[in-house]
């Protein structure tokens, strides 16, 4: 009977290692093709036999035309100085939202919780015309104001902190509170130190959110030099002279990049995030 089970136990592992290295070249495959796309020549990529690796290597220059072709390094740029000034600005508001809702008793909080889970379900695109209308009147389309000021409130970081918030125990806040500390202080001196390896997590999910994101850029920009990394690529197409797509994967390539990098640095702190903010 033990050798049974031993054997359906062994059975079941290597079906779900079946399963999931299915999965990871399902989700890979993409990826895969578009660095091989990137390292071929223009003949070889209409070729009518597909081969995984080039014939004929043509990676340095499509990659250099990727950056001589259209400006993507300045793509670049936007792309990180709109993340980091839209994740900076999500911090400084869903931290005392979420110490708030999470340490704080007052009435009404509950009810408030709620509505923050409620915002989770919107999605962006339904609040799009009102807050293009807002901006309109405001007179800040296609600057950078407007590609920062409508994602400004995470309604998700705020959830994320809040489940963070909650894991802290209690004695730590009214230590400080005898050590006189204020409500603004503790948020600040006491709960921004610890939450570090959740405002991480978020960091990561939020600049790969703003960084991918292609919708709202291509409705409130006009000047290419503003143009965050997916709206950018955009401009490689040419539908006169026809898409050269060895340097439009070459550019692709070089705006994933950045996040594949991020994640694998910070994966061990996104892990142990996830794990903590479950618990409760």
């Amino acid at each position: 009977m033990k050798g049974r089970t031993n054997l359906a136990g062994l059975g079941f592992g290597l079906f779900r290692h079946l399963v999931l290295g299915a999965g990871a070249i399902l989700m890979l495959a993409p990826f895969i093709l578009m660095v091989s796309i990137s390292l071929k020549t223009q003949g070889e990529i209409y070729a009518p036999h597909f081969h995984l690796l080039p014939d004929g290597w043509n990676g340095l220059s499509n990659y250099a035309a990727a950056f001589t072709k259209q400006p993507l390094g300045r793509y670049l740029l936007n792309g990180l100085f709109v993340g980091a000034c839209i994740f900076v600005a999500q911090v400084a508001l869903a931290l005392p939202c979420a110490y708030a809702l999470a340490k704080l008793r007052w009435h009404g909080r509950e009810t408030t919780f709620v509505l923050v889970l409620a915002g989770l379900l919107v999605p962006p695109q339904v609040t799009a015309i009102p807050i293009y209308v807002m901006l309109w009147k405001f007179g800040i389309l296609d600057s950078y104001l407007a590609l920062i000021l409508p994602s400004s409130i995470s309604v998700f970081g705020i959830f994320l902190m809040r489940q963070f918030f909650r894991t802290v125990p209690d004695d730590l806040l009214d230590a400080a509170r005898l050590d006189g500390l204020s409500e603004f202080a503790i948020v600040w001196r006491i709960m921004l130190p610890t939450a570090i390896p959740a405002l991480v997590s978020f960091g990561i999910l939020s600049l790969v959110w703003h960084w991918n994101d292609f919708f709202w850029p291509l409705i409130v920009i006009q000047s290419e030099q503003l143009a965050p990394p997916p709206l950018g690529i955009l401009f490689f197409a040419n539908a006169e002279a026809g898409t050269n797509y060895g340097y439009l994967m070459a550019a692709a390539v070089v705006v994933n990049a950045p996040l594949a990098a991020a994640f694998l640095f910070a994966q061990r702190w996104f892990i142990d995030s996830m794990t903590m903010t479950a618990v409760k």
